[in-house]
């Protein structure tokens, strides 16, 4: 029996967020109390300075299939073999370039961190941002492995390799903390991971899929056609990093490590609410460039593009509706009272992106269609906006300033100009989005006025009173959605696996 790759790849890359927002929910608050609010602020003030250099991958790691698509139509199995090293030959050079980069960047950590740092921490930032670069460059050419994969729609063996990572992360690095190893210890154990993770996907393609790869006959014409097709999402990965990283480096220079913390846990939060969305989106990256190649039909994309957001939404407004109720309590006992600002930077950050999160899908799409060149100004625009509206908002309010800064121009810039672009540019029918999208109104109505009734006659106190709330707001959110919110084919999507599980039962 033939294993449908998407379906299970989705389920397995739910399996992964599962285990990485448990592990994280256990893991999170031993690790903030064993390395204190300076040394997590520090951990998180290098590893952004770090991500910076993501955007030496030029974008070429998005153009892959693309360009994958379009010559494996040809059937010449010799072309695909070069361009395959091609590619892995691009990411070699870029992980050599970002070791270059990290040596300066180590010689000149002074310059980079000004006078955010205390004395006693220089030392640590220097040995944290050399070991963090070193992984950096690892996961170069890991994301070349990653898409020969993904063109052979492999998502179980991607999926299990995600699971067992985030598996292994929190209960090999948690010994290291309890012995007093520190951040350090965090750094070295992903290092380890990523190179595990390295090995077994090369391991994989060579004997499973049996790609290719061929270190001549390149195709220059192609390796500038893609350059040309890839500079405008360097811009688009410029004005990303700048959005969700220059924040905890603008409050490391006008605020300190703590402040950093504070905001570290809000972002940590955020970015597992992101990963959520794209668990989905992901596996339909294939299916998106099939269909621009084919006959780039816009009526096909819209639907797909709906079917895909619908879903989506389900989850993420789960998760948000949820916070708004349960996450001032959630923050204050899990990462503790000293980080009760996380709340509101958290919703700061998660609220506003939930509409670009719903609409990752058309990244793929414009891209696709060669179209992502306006997104990229759109972004790079945002970013710049960020820092000069973040800096005062930051002197005023501090961590939440910078969160505000953020939640404005992503409203602005990704909410509302995209979906106008989306709609007279793009070609996708963005009124029918959205008119299914507000279908799921009817079903917050009674959820939110029964949490609200909960939390007045309810309220939590501790750990127990607020698994106990989590547990009836699943309940009632459940319900609700299912009568009110979702359609035939969504009820399909759980009701079918049930029935077949059920038949084979004897």
């Amino acid at each position: 029996m033939k294993v449908d790759q998407k379906k299970a790849g989705v389920l397995l890359s739910y399996l992964a967020q599962i285990i990485h927002i448990l592990s994280g929910i256990l893991y999170t608050p031993i690790m903030l109390r064993l390395l204190g609010q300076s040394e997590y602020g520090l951990y998180q003030l290098v590893a952004s300075v770090v991500s910076y250099l993501n955007v030496l991958s030029l974008g070429f790691g998005s153009s892959y299939m693309r360009f994958y698509s379009r010559i494996k139509k040809d059937g010449d199995e010799k072309k695909v073999a070069s361009f395959n090293g091609m590619y892995l030959t691009v990411f070699l050079i870029i992980a050599a370039i970002c070791m270059f980069c990290g040596i300066v960047l180590v010689q000149n950590i002074q310059m980079v961190f000004g006078s955010g740092l205390t004395a006693n921490e220089y030392p640590k930032a220097r040995i944290l941002l050399a070991l963090m670069v070193f992984n950096l460059a690892l996961t170069f050419p890991a994301g070349a492995i990653d898409s020969f994969i993904t063109a052979h729609e492999a998502f179980i063996f991607q999926r299990v390799l995600r699971v067992l990572q985030y598996l292994f992360n929190p209960f090999i690095t948690l010994p290291l903390l309890l012995m007093g190893y520190g951040s350090i210890a965090m750094v070295l154990v992903t290092t380890g991971l990523t190179i595990a993770k390295l090995a077994s996907s090369l391991w994989y393609c060579f004997k499973n899929l049996n790609v290719h790869i061929r270190f001549r006959g390149f195709q220059w014409r192609l390796l500038k056609e893609m350059w040309i097709f890839t500079i405008f999402i360097c811009l688009n990965m410029i004005a990303d990093q700048i959005n969700w990283n220059v924040d905890k480096v603008l409050l490391g220079r006008f605020s300190g490590t703590v402040a950093v913390a504070i905001y570290g846990v809000g972002g940590q939060l955020n970015t597992m609410y992101m990963q959520l969305s794209t668990t989905i989106s992901n596996v339909f990256i294939p299916q998106v460039n099939r269909i621009v190649a084919d006959n780039d039909d816009n009526v096909l994309l819209t639907e797909l593009l709906t079917k895909v957001g619908r879903v989506q939404f389900i989850l993420l407004s789960m998760v948000v509706v949820g916070f708004v109720f349960l996450g001032r309590n959630f923050i204050a006992l899990w990462a503790g009272k000293d980080y009760g600002y996380s709340y509101m930077i958290t919703l700061l950050l998660i609220i506003p992106a939930t509409i670009p999160l719903i609409q990752n899908l058309t990244l793929e799409i414009m891209r696709a269609k060669n179209m992502h060149k306006v997104r990229s100004f759109v972004y790079f625009a945002m970013a710049i906006c960020n820092v000069f509206i973040s800096i005062p908002c930051i002197r005023y309010w501090g961590a939440q300033g910078a969160a505000i800064g953020t939640a404005i121009t992503l409203i602005i810039f990704d909410c509302i100009v995209m979906n106008i672009y989306y709609h007279k540019n793009v070609g996708l029918d963005m009124r029918y989005y959205w008119v299914q999208i507000l279908k799921f109104v009817p079903a917050f109505v009674p959820i939110i006025i029964i949490e609200i009734l909960l939390q007045h006659f309810f309220p939590s106190t501790g750990f127990a009173a607020l698994i106990g709330q989590g547990i009836a707001y699943m309940a009632v959110f459940t319900v609700f959605m299912w009568m009110l919110g979702l359609n035939e084919t969504e009820k399909k999507l759980v009701t079918r696996p049930l029935d077949r599980l059920l038949k084979k039962k004897p």
